[in-house]
C-alpha cells in the first residue's frame, strides 16, 4: 500500500495552487504519459506519475505588458529547480518516502535541459520518463499550459491513474 497516492499530492493546496498556474491538463497528461512508459520500462509508475504530474510546479509566470511573454520564459525560466524543491517538499509533508521523494524531485529537476549547460548529462530511467512524458504532451509557444479541464474531470483520472498504479505496483519493485 502506497503511504502517499496520486490524489493525496493533486488535492493539497499547495499543488493545486502551483498546478493551476503551469496548467491542470497538462500535469494529468503526463501523469498518464509516464504511467505507459513506465510500465514499459519496468519501473514504479507511482513515482513516475508522481513526478510528471508535478513536473511543472515550479513555473513562474513571465509577461510583458500584461501578455505572457513565451520568449523571455525561454530565456530566463528556471522552474525545474523550483518545482524540484516545492515537490520535495511537498511530498515529505504528505508522508512520502524520503529516497522516493528525493528521486521524485531529482526527475523533476531534470525533465527539461532548457537551463543547463551545453554537455550531455546522464539521466536514469525515471528522469529520462518524465522528460518524455512532458515532450508528448507539449505544443508549441507553450500553449499546453493553457489547455483547461473540468475540476470534475480532473479529479476523475486522477482517481482512475491511482487505481492503474496500485493494480501493477504490486509485482513492480525496480525504482529507477
Amino acid at each position: 500500500m502506497r503511504k502517499v497516492t496520486l490524489m493525496d499530492v493533486f488535492t493539497h493546496p499547495v499543488a493545486q495552487k502551483y498546478l493551476t498556474r503551469s496548467g491542470v491538463a497538462h500535469a494529468v497528461a503526463c501523469a498518464y504519459h509516464a504511467y505507459r512508459l513506465a510500465i514499459k520500462a519496468g519501473i514504479d509508475p507511482d513515482m513516475a506519475t508522481k513526478a510528471a504530474l508535478l513536473h511543472d510546479i515550479g513555473h513562474y509566470e513571465w509577461y510583458t505588458d500584461g501578455e505572457w511573454d513565451y520568449d523571455k520564459y525561454k530565456q530566463y525560466d528556471i522552474h525545474a529547480i523550483k518545482g524540484a524543491e516545492r515537490a520535495h517538499k511537498l511530498l515529505i509533508r504528505l508522508g512520502e518516502e524520503p529516497k522516493a521523494a528525493k528521486e521524485i524531485a531529482l526527475a523533476i529537476l531534470l525533465h527539461t535541459d532548457s537551463y543547463l549547460p551545453e554537455g550531455d548529462l546522464e539521466k536514469n530511467k525515471l528522469q529520462r520518463i518524465v522528460k518524455k512524458a512532458d515532450e508528448l504532451d507539449e505544443e508549441p509557444g507553450g500553449n499546453h499550459h493553457y489547455r483547461k479541464i473540468d475540476d470534475r474531470l480532473a479529479i476523475q483520472k486522477i482517481k482512475q491513474l491511482d487505481q492503474m498504479v496500485d493494480d501493477v505496483r504490486l509485482p513492480m519493485t525496480k525504482t529507477v
